[in-house]
């Protein structure tokens, strides 16, 4: 069901790579490759995912199996999102970015993953309609906020935290448009709202920072949010017809 957008060179050696830039500086020569190689990842995500939108981005962890009760939560996300009308996106991988996938494929909808390359195989899930493959993290989360009117936290570790700060933190500053942020397991993420209160006690953020954020378990709820907040909020943008000598890809 995926359409592929690339392949490249080992994970291990791209590892080796990204240390070594991280290290500090590098000769001319290196730092200017560096620079095109972000830049032409760019570019491959414009032309892969200009025309599958507009898109609900699903955040989650990829370690939940398919008998978890977060990985059906996800299922019935995506398959909720596809009922708006909406293409799912998420991270390609297993867990909670499979479930969303999964959900939006069983409703018959439109579904597409941004993947990552990591020295350990995350390995893809099978359910996207079409998914790009990002050697660099934050060029995969511009690509993720990109082309979609809300975004769905469900549990996950240290990489949804910070897909879903950065999130917040773009909002928060302007960087983009207040869409809705819909924060789903409302157990799982108690003891980071009481950090956020106390956060706002504290006087880090203010208390309407907090008006970003919508806490529920309830898919109908998140649906509704989104349906309220991102689609009856912001118009839809206007879709261009792709060019095939540019390489971009035809509407999913």
């Amino acid at each position: 069901m995926k359409e592929p957008v690339d392949s490249t060179p080992s994970k291990a050696k791209f590892a080796i790579d990204d240390r070594v830039f991280l290290e500090g500086p590098q000769t001319r020569t290196g730092e200017l490759m560096f620079a095109l190689r972000v830049l032409w990842e760019f570019i491959r995500g414009f032309r892969a995912l200009h025309f599958v939108g507009p898109c609900v981005t699903v955040f989650g962890s990829a370690r939940f199996e398919p008998d978890h009760p977060y990985y059906e939560m996800g299922r019935q996300v995506g398959f909720g999102v596809v009922g708006l009308g909406l293409t799912v996106m998420t991270g390609g991988g297993p867990g909670i970015m499979e479930a969303a996938n999964r959900g939006a494929a069983e409703a018959g909808g439109r579904s597409v993953g941004c993947e990552i390359r990591l020295p350990t195989e995350q390995g893809a899930n099978p359910y996207m309609n079409r998914s790009v493959t990002f050697r660099y993290f934050f060029v995969r989360k511009v690509l993720m906020l990109k082309y979609s009117y809300a975004f769905v936290i469900l549990p996950g570790g240290f990489g949804t935290m910070d897909e879903c700060f950065e999130t917040l933190t773009l909002i928060q500053t302007g960087k983009i448009l207040n869409f809705p942020v819909i924060v789903m397991g409302v157990s799982y993420w108690s003891r980071l709202r009481d950090m956020l209160d106390s956060m706002v006690e504290e006087g880090t953020i203010s208390s309407s920072d907090l008006d970003l954020l919508c806490f529920t378990d309830s898919v109908e709820e998140a649906m509704a949010h989104i349906q309220q907040h991102g689609l009856g909020k912001f118009p839809r943008r206007r879709q261009l017809s792709p060019m095939r000598i540019l390489g971009e890809k035809a509407p999913l």
